[in-house]
């Protein structure tokens, strides 16, 4: 009799898999991120990684596992693609990264390459669960991610301006001295250089900003809050140039996402989904709006009341992505 029978007594087989499983594809800087922030809100009662490069990966599970007795997710793992098996939400981080004052659409086939490898196999292992993109360019991957899958739309998100309109309120609480979730802005459109800025929107306490200061937004603003938009499209170049990568934001801002996919939270946050039929936009394109997240991935958007100069931003902003998009091979 082994030490474990003789010191416990089995009462009832043990369920085959987890309720909760959450993976993340891709153990770079930023998937790991993703993989602390979720192990820190408890969010999985099983957490998956994958990545190809093998060492790494078993580096990255083996670190984590040490620290089991001070994390609530009882299992962690790692492996190639069937280790995602019954996953209910699987982040994908993988595929190449900007390099110094590279553009994020400067990425796109590499990492459509790349998709075309993993996409497959998680649909494979997990055909019901939630994907949400994360890697560059991420509206454009998005799309990518969706055709390949052949999920229905509300299952694939991307994490668009979930991060920019965090960096907005972050900027806008620094110069009002107020925490960022007492500033109220949306950042929508492309995560990325054309991102459109909803100054009409922007308020503390339900004030609207532009009410009381109507320049605001504008090259005529003697105060030039529209530095705090160019901050926003600046925020990853500067953190690139400075540390080579950009890694802690964004894993919080996608833990934030996972929390409301995971627990059906309802929250409304700026992601990026098919935005087809809304504000003149005639194209397949993804791109942020504010969207009600839950279990079942994208439920709904919201109508935002957009002002002219602002919904010719967006569609711009659509323009951009579609030019490159339809020039895709996969």
């Amino acid at each position: 009799m082994s030490l474990k029978d003789q010191l416990i007594h089995n009462v009832h087989k043990q369920e085959s898999h987890a309720q909760n499983k959450i993976s993340v594809v891709g153990v770079g800087a930023v998937g790991m991120a993703c993989a602390i922030s979720i192990l820190m809100k408890d969010l999985a009662d099983e957490l998956a990684l994958v990545d190809v490069v093998e060492d790494k990966l078993r580096g990255e599970m083996l670190d984590l596992q040490h620290g089991s007795l001070f994390l609530k997710t009882p299992k962690i793992v790692s492996g190639k693609g069937n280790v995602t098996a019954h996953s209910k939400l699987v982040i994908v981080t993988a595929g190449a990264r900007q390099q110094e004052g590279e553009s994020r659409l400067n990425l796109v086939q590499r990492n459509v390459n790349i998709f075309k490898f993993i996409i497959p196999n998680v649909v494979k292992y997990s055909p019901d669960c939630k994907l949400l993109i994360v890697s560059n360019p991420v509206d454009i991957l998005t799309y990518v991610a969706w055709k390949i899958s052949g999920f229905p739309k509300n299952r694939v998100i991307g994490s668009g301006c979930n991060l920019d309109s965090a960096r907005f309120r972050h900027l806008m609480g620094e110069r009002l001295g107020i925490h960022p979730l007492s500033c109220h802005g949306w950042i929508v459109g492309e995560h990325g250089d054309s991102s459109v800025p909803v100054w009409s929107g922007v308020n503390v306490a339900g004030v609207s900003l532009k009410a009381l200061h109507p320049d605001l937004g504008t090259d005529a603003d003697k105060e030039h809050w529209k530095e705090v938009h160019k901050q926003v499209v600046d925020s990853a170049y500067e953190v690139i140039k400075l540390k080579g990568y950009t890694s802690w934001a964004i894993g919080l801002s996608v833990g934030d996402l996972a929390e409301t996919i995971m627990k059906n939270l309802r929250r409304v946050h700026p992601i990026s989904t098919i935005v087809k039929g809304l504000h003149g936009i005639k194209e397949d394109v993804f791109l942020s709006v504010p969207c009600v997240l839950g279990s079942n991935g994208i439920t709904d958007v919201v109508k935002m009341i957009l002002k002219p100069e602002e919904e010719d931003k967006l569609r711009k902003s659509a323009d951009t992505l579609w030019a490159i998009q339809k020039e895709l091979q996969f």
